[in-house]
């Protein structure tokens, strides 16, 4: 059978997907079943269980194609969006609704019972959220499930112009592993989710993306928007000198002299792998 990166593989023992059928061994194949994220955002875990380690986020409107559910309520399935499979609790899941028309281009928004922002919220949904506009009602995006306001409500085929721009509004977040909202956050989530606003397809995990964005160029050459790689580890460059980074030493999202980062990761043992120009 051929090598799969299990993260990208909806491939267990006991199940697998049916496309899979010939490339790995599994008692028993599957279609699947489209479902779509409900939840602001929801945990996909490593193994069926809410203490298992977190390895990504899936957000509001993600489409997820799930072969199996077991009897504690765990949905084993693959994100549509860049391919990750793990385990997100089912009930954070349903059938899609209405194809989304929206993305939520603010950091965090609430969606409010009816058009005031005086009611209590009903939810709240991360930057990167899709959802599907009705119409607009004043200053008030009406959604399926309530009144979201409009200013934070982007076209789908809107993008914003400056992936540094977008990385630089989670300043300050708290680190996650895992993570991909204002909540909390990891390097590659961030990289992840600055990318995406601004319509540039990007896989999850920061060697994946070594692997797959843009063409590499010289440190010496390094400019706004240029993704540092190190072992584990990715930054987004703001300019020649500085870089903006979700990392584990100073548990946020944070500004730093790109100097004193090579500094502090080389010291335990890791040097600058690449640099790509997206």
């Amino acid at each position: 059978m051929m090598a799969l990166d299990p993260r990208l593989t909806p491939a267990r023992p006991d199940i697998a997907a049916s496309h899979l059928r010939g490339h790995v061994q599994a008692a028993r194949f599957s279609d699947g079943v489209a479902q779509e994220v409900i939840a602001g955002q929801a945990p996909v875990r490593s193994t069926p269980g809410h203490h298992a380690t977190m390895v990504t986020e899936a957000l509001r409107g993600e489409r997820v194609i799930v072969y199996d559910v077991d009897d504690e309520g765990w949905a084993f399935g693959q994100l549509e969006a860049d391919g990750y499979v793990g385990f997100l609790p089912a009930s954070t899941l349903l059938a899609p609704g209405p194809q989304p028309t929206h993305r939520i281009g603010a950091l965090r928004t609430f969606v409010f019972p009816e058009p005031s922002i005086k009611a209590p919220p009903v939810e709240a949904l991360p930057l990167g959220s899709t959802v599907s506009v009705l119409r607009m009602d004043g200053a008030f995006a009406v959604t399926p499930t309530g009144f979201i306001p409009a200013p934070h409500c982007m076209p789908l085929d809107a993008r914003e112009a400056d992936p540094v721009t977008v990385a630089g509004r989670f300043v300050g977040t708290p680190y996650l592993w895992g993570g991909k909202s204002s909540l909390g956050i990891d390097c590659s989530g961030l990289v992840q989710v600055a990318l995406a606003a601004c319509g540039i397809a990007c896989p999850r995990d920061s060697d994946m993306q070594e692997a797959a964005i843009g063409a590499p160029v010289s440190l010496r050459d390094l400019q706004r928007g240029d993704l540092v790689f190190w072992k584990g580890h990715v930054a987004i460059a703001r300019d020649r000198d500085t870089i903006i980074h979700a990392n584990a030493f100073h548990m946020t999202v944070a500004i730093e002299p790109l100097a004193e980062a090579m500094s502090r990761i080389a010291a335990v043992g890791s040097d600058i792998t690449s640099v790509r120009r997206c």
